[in-house]
């Protein structure tokens, strides 16, 4: 059978699987919408019916939630620098990456919701805005879409492309489907060797499957997040203690909960600012602090946290990277369990002390990275993590030289920064 059958039964049975389970995508959407009521609005952009106002042919830049849109920025800004009549979509998936474009870009980009990966979806979507490049970051790999664009002469691009090895493991079970899908790209620019090697594996041609960096490096401390952290510091007293933790994921604060209060029999003026990753868990996060007898302000009160607050609920979007500035070290939720941790970069680049938990199988390279230059706590996998970073805590506030931490993480961020230009320069090469 030749390869182009072969690719094109892949293809179909992909398109059938999905089909099948498109119901499930949407109900998805639907029960999410229950607690976040952003999912129910411009459902129809998740058809491909996109707002008539939206221009075509430009390029089209796919960042699924709000961690991919902070890191596309440099690289963004750079082609607006350098290529100021380009008009830019960006596209995501969630309403809180769609909330991040509309105040990161105001009116620099056009946006709107990435559709459901259904044929008739995508070429409706492909046919309003008719691109003349779509770019995709990380591991989104939606072989309709891809294979639509391919076939109307519409160039390709992966950008900061992560795959890590068992997810890979993953797609080797459904290979002839994603090898094809890979194979429709220009370029995959990955972030590292081990990334490179894994997409190579799933079947990506080696003259165009390339180490480019992490874009996420290439982060920077705006006058707008310069000023964020001024307003947000007016709320504490500025010789507290903070420690604030980013990200947070159910189980999360349990651990951190039960940490902090066996920390405050020793040192009873630390503040602990909690961030939940999901704005739909904000309410549960309070009543779980308050069920605790943990005295409470929420940001969105607008009130100040008195000397005798325990807990500052960061129940806002948008804050946290200046909040970063005000803590005295930070922990990375979602490391205490099978979520893979999330950036460590944005404290690192305010020269915090970060601790994560065993799990940051999502950012491998950057923690080793890290690890190496001895700029971040990782606790170690067989302990109790209340007991481990209970500890790891308590040697922090008792440590003045633990501040090098925050240092060696800071050099870590300014050594590997560059991505976003290479990045850029092969996105030339296409446009």
């Amino acid at each position: 059978m030749s390869n182009v059958v072969k690719n094109f039964f892949s293809l179909l049975a992909y398109r059938c699987l999905l089909f099948a389970f498109s119901p499930f995508i949407l109900l998805t959407i639907l029960i999410r919408s229950i607690n976040h009521a952003e999912y129910r609005q411009r459902l129809a952009e998740r058809f491909g019916i996109l707002p008539q106002a939206l221009k075509p042919c430009g390029i089209v830049i796919h960042a699924a939630s709000v961690g991919e849109v902070i890191a596309i920025k440099p690289f963004v800004e750079q082609i607006l620098s350098a290529h100021p009549e380009q008009l830019i979509t960006i596209t995501t998936f969630t309403p809180t990456g769609s909330a991040q474009v509309k105040k990161q870009y105001q009116d620099k980009v056009q946006h709107c919701y990435f559709p459901l990966d259904i044929i008739c979806c995508t070429w409706l979507f492909l046919k309003k805005l008719r691109p003349s490049t779509l770019v995709v970051m990380e591991t989104e790999l939606w072989p309709n879409i891809i294979n639509q664009a391919a076939n109307h002469n519409i160039k390709l691009l992966l950008i900061n492309g992560r795959l890590s090895k068992k997810s890979c493991h993953h797609y080797q079970k459904i290979k002839p489907l994603v090898s094809p899908c890979i194979n429709k790209f220009d370029y995959i620019l990955c972030q590292s060797k081990d990334n490179q090697e894994n997409f190579l594996a799933l079947g990506a041609k080696q003259e165009t499957c390339l180490v480019s960096g992490n874009l996420k490096y290439d982060i920077n401390i705006t006058e707008a997040a310069q000023n964020k952290q001024l307003e947000l510091a007016q709320f504490i007293n500025p010789s507290r203690p903070v420690w604030l933790v980013a990200s947070t994921h159910p189980g999360d604060e349990d651990i951190i909960i039960e940490s902090f209060k066996q920390i405050l029999a020793h040192q009873s003026n630390l503040l602990l600012i909690l961030v939940p990753r999901h704005p739909e868990r904000f309410e549960q996060v309070a009543t779980l602090c308050e069920e605790t007898n943990l005295s409470l302000v929420r940001r969105t009160a607008k009130s100040s946290v008195e000397d005798n607050t325990q807990v500052w609920l960061l129940d806002t979007l948008g804050e946290l990277m200046p909040a970063y500035g005000l803590a005295s070290f930070v922990t990375m939720g979602g490391s205490f369990s099978n979520i893979g941790g999330h950036n460590p970069l944005e404290p690192a680049l305010y020269k915090k002390p970060i601790i994560v938990g065993s799990d940051m199988g999502n950012f491998k390279e950057v923690n080793q990275q890290l690890l190496s230059a001895n700029g971040i706590i990782q606790l170690p996998n067989n302990d109790n993590p209340t007991v481990a970073i209970t500890k790891a805590v308590t040697e922090l506030l008792q440590k003045e030289e633990n501040q090098q931490l925050g240092e060696n993480a800071y050099q870590v961020v300014k050594q590997n920064q560059g991505a976003s230009q290479m990045t850029l320069s092969y996105l030339e090469k296409l446009i």
